[in-house]
């Protein structure tokens, strides 16, 4: 890409009151597309959730979220549920339950430094729409957001209670089109919600760690195949988060 359309450190805003970055309005102009943009900022740019938003994310099992760390060094997760999970506390907050995990804390150590997160919300089987939603989040325990709404569940997953919760304030709300969105059919499959079985999480999918161990095997001297390289190759696994 040409210096003439990426956005420099110092480059000044053009269009400060405007939402988004001010590089993604440098690159409009460099790139003509500024009237479509202001077009889609108009249209369909909201600052809170509008009723319908708000069913559509009560209905969601499923989205991803996105942060990233106080150096910029970003993350992207999966996070799940019974529809319902991630909750509606208002036109301007949601709310998601956090469970015992892999323990690595990926995504709520970065909010820990940097609270913008953004969150993806996708309709794969009946609307085929999607949903962003971009916004300022924080850590809150359990007692506290529950004293604050006390009308969310104590399980928002079956036999589970959450050990934190995240809450968003809502600063952006657009929608996602539907033309890449592809359709699936649900299939029945019972949930191992919270589980440690190794099988259950996808075990050493990918062979990582039987290959880690398998270069450590020949490191220390066993042989290629050994029994004891194989007997662990799945052990230890665990889901990234």
């Amino acid at each position: 890409m040409s210096d003439r359309v990426t956005p420099q450190p110092d480059q000044p805003d053009p269009h400060p009151e405007r939402p988004g970055s001010a590089g993604e309005r440098v690159l409009q102009g460099a790139l003509g597309t500024s009237a479509r943009a202001e077009r889609f900022y108009g249209d369909q740019m909201c600052d809170r959730l509008v009723p319908s938003m708000q069913d559509f994310v009560a209905k969601m099992s499923m989205m991803f979220v996105a942060t990233s760390d106080a150096h910029g060094e970003c993350d992207n997760t999966l996070r799940a549920g019974p529809p319902g999970f991630l909750r509606v506390l208002d036109d301007r907050h949601v709310a998601w339950p956090e469970y015992r995990g892999n323990g690595v804390m990926a995504s709520l150590g970065n909010i820990s430094e940097n609270p913008h997160v953004g969150l993806l919300m996708v309709d794969f089987t009946d609307e085929l729409i999607g949903l962003h939603v971009n916004g300022s989040a924080r850590l809150v325990d359990d007692a506290t957001l529950r004293a604050e709404h006390p009308d969310v569940p104590e399980e928002t997953a079956p036999g589970r209670r959450a050990e934190m919760w995240v809450e968003v304030t809502v600063e952006e709300a657009y929608i996602h089109c539907r033309k890449h969105i592809p359709r699936m059919v649900p299939v029945d499959r019972t949930v191992a919600w919270g589980t440690d079985d190794v099988k259950r999480k996808g075990g050493d999918h990918f062979g990582v760690a039987g290959a880690r161990r398998a270069e450590a095997a020949e490191r220390a001297g066993a042989p290629s195949g050994d029994p004891r390289t194989a007997e662990h190759a799945g052990a230890g696994a665990s889901s990234g988060e």
